[in-house]
Order: structure tokens, then sequence, then C-alpha cells
């Protein structure tokens, strides 16, 4: 793969751009209000915490930030508390300019309840951060707010409202009572865990054996997981490893990472190139590849593969996928083996003028979905998604996965995947596909995946991994 202009297509249709954002920081630096100011833009301004946080990250360093994004996601996690308590004491709702103060009294709740926050700390730096935000009339409001929450105890009352209790939104708690009635409660706990810290080793520069001795060496305490012992009923799935940290850190100060050693990449997605199972000379297509771990992994797996072109409908996204190629070492491997392409894959005219007439041996289609399986690792997920997007991404899904089996060479495999544990983006959607696809079987990936009830479903916190969802089909020759 050669530099930059390997990325094809970027400004031809399909390409898709987020553009520059026009909002910004006005406050001067202050935690807490830079704390409120990002949960104001992810809730009332539909941004995604990776939108936001590097724009406050930039104005403080270490300890500090790490601070932040314990605040910002913690109160999204208990986002559904923290309201149901402001309501409570709050007059009137705040409009305009002056609606981020409400969030953070909600900060100053999370931090009275869910932390170690000293109380005085608590009320009194919450309370000065109105200045930093330039409401200095408000510090009366936010003062009276939180010393009646503390005298009134209302962290101690119960909640009578089951979406409340479990930290979800309406919409979701009713999608899982309808799809999991037994296991809410357990969901819900693991929705608002926090994740593990998943490793894998980049088996091109080295071995799990030689990388587990380096991070020995530096006393960094880790565990060693093999994908066959994982209790998911597998069937030929080759035996893979991968390395599970015992704490959170900042990857890039870990052995290697500068030299391409490892990849960040969670075991629930290690698990689609093991299952895709790319053999010498295939032709690969990764579909909507952004940002590129499971592209990476898939290369790891099978060097001697005849080529893989990784497509994504987003230019900035695609990026990221060259980048950690270069940082993995794999542009240099594969050269023009690896290629990539700026595509709508729901775009019939996009994906026949750039891909022609190719059709492929293997194709992992990783399908847009609510990624309500990783909302433990983004909490933003489950305050932007909404339960009308739903239908509209199940239709996405439905018509990719039209285009790219069209793709898909006789004999040939198609791994659909998702990071979803909705049921009518992963089982009902593969389901109806096999009824209508007349040239399509199910390929079981375990012992009781059938046509009627088809592919794996990963719930989070199941063996410590991510929710994720895969099928196999195959096409008849």
């Amino acid at each position: 793969m050669k530099p930059s202009h390997n990325i094809k297509n970027a400004s031809k249709p399909g390409y898709k751009s987020k553009g520059t954002s026009t909002y910004q920081l006005r406050h001067r630096p202050h935690l807490r209000a830079d704390a409120a100011w990002v949960l104001f833009q992810i809730l009332e301004h539909g941004k995604s915490s990776r939108e936001v946080m590097p724009k406050v990250f930039d104005r403080h360093e270490g300890k500090d930030n790490a601070w932040l994004q314990e605040m910002v996601f913690g109160c999204l996690r208990e986002l559904p508390k923290l309201q149901y308590w402001l309501r409570q004491l709050l007059s009137k709702p705040l409009k305009g300019e002056q609606k981020i103060v409400e969030h953070l009294i909600m900060l100053g709740f999370y931090q009275l309840v869910f932390t170690r926050t000293s109380e005085h700390a608590a009320v009194s730096e919450t309370v000065e951060a109105c200045a930093a935000i330039g409401q200095h009339r408000l510090k009366g409001l936010v003062n009276a707010n939180l010393r009646s929450f503390q005298r009134e105890a209302l962290a101690e009352q119960e909640i009578d409202v089951p979406h409340i209790q479990v930290g979800l939104p309406k919409w979701l708690h009713k999608q899982l009572l309808q799809h999991y009635p037994q296991q809410v409660q357990e969901i819900a706990e693991q929705i608002n865990a926090r994740p593990p810290l998943w490793l894998r080793v980049n088996a091109l520069k080295t071995s799990r054996l030689n990388y587990s001795a380096q991070l020995d060496a530096q006393g960094i305490e880790f565990e060693e997981v093999e994908t066959n012992a994982i209790p998911l009923g597998l069937l030929n799935v080759k035996t893979q490893s991968a390395i599970r940290l015992s704490k959170r850190t900042d990857v890039t100060t870990l052995p290697g990472f500068a030299e391409g050693l490892f990849s960040v990449q969670d075991l629930a997605a290690q698990l689609a190139a093991q299952l895709l199972d790319v053999q010498p000379g295939d032709d690969v297509l990764d579909c909507c590849a952004a940002p590129g771990g499971k592209t990476a992994h898939i290369l790891e797996s099978q060097p001697l593969l005849g080529s893989l072109d990784a497509i994504d409908n987003d230019g900035q996204r695609l990026e990221r996928i060259e980048e950690n190629m270069q940082r993995l070492g794999h542009d240099v491997e594969f050269g023009d083996r690896l290629n990539l392409y700026v595509v709508d894959a729901a775009n019939e005219e996009v994906i026949s003028r750039v891909l022609k007439d190719k059709k492929y041996d293997r194709i992992l289609l990783d399908a847009p979905c609510s990624a309500t399986g990783v909302i433990r690792r983004h909490p933003d997920i489950r305050w932007l998604r909404k339960a009308t997007d739903i239908d509209n991404t199940v239709a996405l899904q439905k018509r990719i996965l039209a285009q790219v089996w069209q793709r898909v060479k006789p004999g040939g495999v198609l791994l659909y995947a998702t990071c979803s544990i909705l049921k009518q983006e992963n089982e009902y959607q593969i389901a109806e596909f096999l009824t209508t696809q007349s040239d399509a079987r199910l390929l079981p990936i375990h012992e009781k995946d059938t046509a009627q009830c088809p592919g794996l479903q990963i719930l989070p916190g199941q063996a410590q991994m991510d929710g994720f969802y895969y099928a196999r089909l195959l096409k008849s020759c």
C-alpha cells in the first residue's frame, strides 16, 4: 500500500465528509465547566463524545483528562437517575444558553453520589464553574440545588421506574424486555460496567509469547486468553490468542505500540478474521471497514491472501485505516495487494464504478448498526440513538447486504457482523435474507446455528467481551 494517494475516489460520489464543526469552547479552561460543556454538546446537540472530548482534552493534561473522561462517561451511565433527581429539585427547566447549567448541576449530583470527591469540593467547585461558563447569576441556583439534594437525601430514595433503575433509555429498555426478558438486568449491568482492555498481538511481527514477556518485563499485569476456550460452542474456528490487560492504561505507553506489535481490539471483534477463514490466494472485500481493526487482523491471519480491498463511505475514517496499516507495517508488507476505497456500499453505481466487475472469495460486511453492543465503551451511544433510528438502520443494512452479496463468488463466503444486540439488526435480518435469496445458505458458526435462528449473538460482558453478532453465509456454486 502506497502513501495517502492510495485512498481512491475520495473526491467522487460516495465520499462522505464530516465538514467543519461550528461549535467552539468560549469559556476559560475549568474542569467542571468543561465536563458540563461536553455533556451539553452530547445531550442537547447530538454530538458524539469522539467529536467533543478532544476539544477539552487539548486544554488539560494527564490526570485531569482522566478525571474529565470519568466524570463525563459516569454522568452518561447514570443519566436517568441524575435527570430524575434534577426534576425533583428544579422548579422549571432552564432554556437557551442557561441550559448548560442543568448539566452542571447533574455533574454535581454525580460527584456527590458516585465518586470520592469531598462534598465540599463537589459543591463549591461546581458552583464556581458557573462563573467559568459566564452564568454568574445562576451560582445561587446551583448551590441551592446541590444543598437541597444533600439535605433531602434524594440519592437514598427508591426510584420505582424500571428503565431509570437500570440506567437505560425507555425505548432501549423496552427492546431488551422484548428480546431478552430474563436477562435484562444482567445486560443492563454489563452495559453500565467499565470495559476491559483487549490487545491483539500482530502475528507478522512477534508472537504472543514474546510480547507477553515484554509486558512482564515492565510489570504490566495481563491474562492470556485462548479463543477456543470461550464457552460459545464455536465450530471449526482456529485457535487464536488474545491478551486482556488487568488495568486500563494509555495504550501508547505500552511496549511496541509505535513499532506496531499489537492492536487494541475487543475479543468479540477478534472472532471476525477467524470466522472468515481466508485461504491462501483468496480475494477479500472488507466492507464498512473503518477504522481497520478487522482489516489488519485479516491480513495477519492470512498473509498469503491474493488481495484485500477495504471500503468505507467516510473518507476521514478511511484515513484512520491507512494510519493503522502504516503503524502495523502492513502497507509495506502487502503493497499493492491492499487497497482502500471511499465507497458507499449501498450505492450500486458507485460500487460498480470503483470495484468494476471484481468478485471475492471472502467478504466481511461489518454492517452499520445501533452499536448497542458497545455502549459500555461509548456511553453516549444510548442517548444519541433513538427508537426511530432502528428501522432506518435495518433498511440500510438490507440494501448493503443485497449489493455486497452480488460481489461474492460462487462457493464464496460472506460474514455478516454487527456490534448490536437488537434482533431486528441481526437474527431477523439474516433469517429474512435466507428466505429471499435463493443462492444463499447458512454456514453454521456454532451448534445451534440454524436458518430459523441464524448466527451467533454475543451479549455484553459474555466472557468479558463486547456485544456482537455474526452470521456466515455460503453462496451456491
